[in-house]
């Protein structure tokens, strides 16, 4: 993995977590390259590492090795048609964090035969914390599915999945889970409130406590 050039389709928080994960891995920054529309998204990216910058999608791809698409599902279609001619003529696997965007219909605008990975992250990835699972099409082979994990293993856990509706189940618990806990979280200081102390007390009693859960049910060794 760390000899493989990675383009990013998109250079919003999601890639920069990733792009980040991976520097402080050790993946060489000029093996990461990024594209985006938004000069802004560009130059976070400049300030973090010196990785090349394209503001054509095409260019960005070719050659590569692994590309990321990290945009918003609504311009997927117009994203994937950008880069369809390069995916074509090379042999890189594309993994997708777009949520609710299935493998056939990526298949049919970057071809029959491509390498395809779904990935659905969560937004602890942002702090290297993140829970993935991954699918992959029957096109992607062996060192393909490992350069698609170790991409992922950068901001937190990944698992696979061996059906692509499995996603759908891990959108419900990890994709949205975070905010159930937020949610949960935010009544205990409520209640912290009403029975007495203040907020801020309430609220750093609780978050100290969810991550001690946490910490105890990942490191502990009880059920």
């Amino acid at each position: 993995m760390s000899t493989a050039t990675i383009a990013f389709i998109g250079a919003g928080n999601m890639a920069s977590s990733i792009i980040g994960g991976l520097l402080t891995s050790g993946h060489p920054a000029g093996n990461i390259r990024a594209a985006d529309p938004f000069p802004a998204s560009l130059e976070r990216l400049a300030a973090m590492a010196p990785v090349a910058l394209f503001d054509d999608n095409a260019a960005a791809v070719s050659g590569a090795d692994v590309v990321v698409l990290a945009v918003k599902p609504q311009v997927m279609a117009e994203a994937a048609d950008s880069i369809a001619a390069e995916v074509r003529a090379g042999n890189a696997v594309v993994v997708s964090i777009a949520a609710g965007i299935t493998v056939e219909s990526l298949e049919q605008r970057l071809g029959q035969d491509t390498a395809i990975v779904r990935c659905m992250p969560n937004t602890p990835a942002l702090l290297g914390c993140g829970a993935s699972a991954l699918y992959a099409n029957h096109n992607t082979g062996d060192q393909q599915r490992a350069h698609a994990q170790a991409l992922l293993e950068a901001v937190g856990l990944t698992r696979w999945v061996q059906e692509e509706s499995s996603l759908d189940a891990i959108t419900a618990l990890s994709g949205s889970g975070t905010a159930y806990f937020f949610r949960f979280m935010e009544a205990m200081a409520d209640a912290g409130r009403v029975l007495g102390l203040d907020a801020d007390t309430a609220t750093a009693m609780t978050v100290q406590t969810a991550l001690g859960a946490a910490r105890l049910a990942a490191e502990g060794d009880v059920d």
